[in-house]
């Protein structure tokens, strides 16, 4: 079985896959300050309460946005699992060609997500990933990455309303039942979720000009995902997995190695 680890800025997300069968998947906080033995057992702890031995995890693939954390995870699979994680880092085969002026700025996860929706729902496509903050991205019919946009994730711009104002109070990230709310709360609520929706549907919108492909599909995965996805039009798929799935394709393509 492979392992395969998206390190996010809030979360780590982990899955062990029999080919391209997801046998179980864990998230766990991401925490710089963690050690490499506190993040060793508690993925030993996971895979002992699922009936799973170390021994049958064959190999590791990782992807990581927060390089602060990079060497105590490399450390943990050294010690927990007897073997070096490999990584998407120039010299792996992802079997997209990134048009990125310059590659080597390309997030390891938009490229796991741009393998992933290309090899399982074809392209052309639009990947977009609702984390910590939410990540655009176009892939050609040829599978090129051809580059997509970033933009604060919906937590992200509910924090900084809230941090940043003095009166107004924190409050829960859910959709409101109506845009015109009746007090300050469902006033923010309306104005965070349902603005976000907006700019998700003009953002894809002006990609799929810019590409001239107006019957694109659209891939979403990410945790915040399910906020949009029922009021956006411009969503196709739902796959919560899509960063994990990418990871595991792009290890079979360079297992052999």
């Amino acid at each position: 079985m492979i392992l395969t680890l998206d390190i996010g800025n809030t979360n780590m997300k982990t899955a062990l896959f029999d080919g391209m069968n997801m046998v179980q998947y864990w998230r766990l906080s991401t925490n710089r300050n963690r050690t490499s033995d506190e993040y060793g057992m508690a993925l030993m702890n996971l895979l002992h309460h699922n009936g799973v031995a170390p021994e049958q995890v064959e190999g590791i693939m990782m992807s990581s946005v927060v390089p602060q954390i990079n060497f105590t995870i490399e450390h943990m699979c050294r010690n927990y699992f007897g073997m070096e994680p490999m990584k998407i880092e120039p010299g792996v085969k992802t079997g997209i060609n990134i048009k990125y002026e310059n590659p080597r700025e390309l997030g390891s996860d938009r490229i796991a997500n741009a393998v992933a929706a290309y090899e399982l729902y074809g392209g052309p496509c639009i990947t977009i990933d609702f984390g910590t903050a939410t990540s655009f991205g176009a892939i050609s019919a040829r599978g090129e990455f051809l580059g997509g946009a970033i933009c604060p994730g919906l937590k992200l711009a509910a924090d900084a309303l809230t941090e940043n104002t003095a009166k107004l109070p924190r409050f829960e990230l859910v959709k409101p039942e109506s845009v015109i709310g009746r007090n300050t709360v469902t006033n923010m609520q309306a104005g965070i979720v349902y603005g976000y929706i907006g700019q998700i549907n003009y953002l894809v919108e002006r990609m799929k000009r810019e590409m001239n492909v107006p019957n694109i599909k659209v891939i979403a995965t990410g945790g915040l995902a399910v906020l949009v996805a029922g009021e956006s039009h411009v969503i196709d798929v739902m796959d919560g997995l899509l960063t994990l799935k990418g990871l595991c394709l792009i290890y079979a393509k360079n297992a052999a190695k």
